[in-house]
This record gives C-alpha cells, sequence and structure tokens, in this order.
C-alpha cells in the first residue's frame, strides 16, 4: 500500500486541470466503448481517482517520436 500513501492520485477535475483539457473529456473516455483514457480507480459511484503513475503510463503509450515514424 506505499503507493496509495506515497503516490498522487488526481479527481476528475484535477487530471483535466494537469492535462489542460475539460474534465467532460476524461468522463467521455470512461464512458466510451471500449473504455479508453488513462486507468482509474471508482472509488464510489460518484467518486473516480486516477493515479499519477497510471496517467504517466498512459500519456507514454501515446507519446509519438518523430525521429522513430520517419524511419
Amino acid at each position: 500500500m506505499a503507493d496509495l500513501a506515497d503516490g498522487r492520485w488526481y479527481t476528475t477535475a484535477q487530471l483535466a486541470a494537469v492535462l489542460g483539457i475539460d474534465s467532460s473529456s476524461l468522463r467521455r473516455w470512461r464512458t466510451a466503448h471500449p473504455p479508453c483514457g488513462p486507468a482509474y480507480v471508482r472509488v464510489s459511484p460518484r467518486v473516480v481517482k486516477y493515479s499519477a503513475a497510471d496517467v504517466e503510463t498512459w500519456l507514454q503509450e501515446l507519446r509519438t517520436d518523430p525521429r522513430q515514424a520517419a524511419a
């Protein structure tokens, strides 16, 4: 449980602000079929949390390196 104590967790609104997107995008991604976006934890019916580590992993998966794309 060290990650829970030491890791950073974001609400939908907080993560949207960090990413510079509207929080409705995160909600839409969660309800898409199949779901997309970063992994999340539904703490209760109204509370969703995102782990900073999961968000970082998701962003790295989306990353495009122009040097490799040109090869």
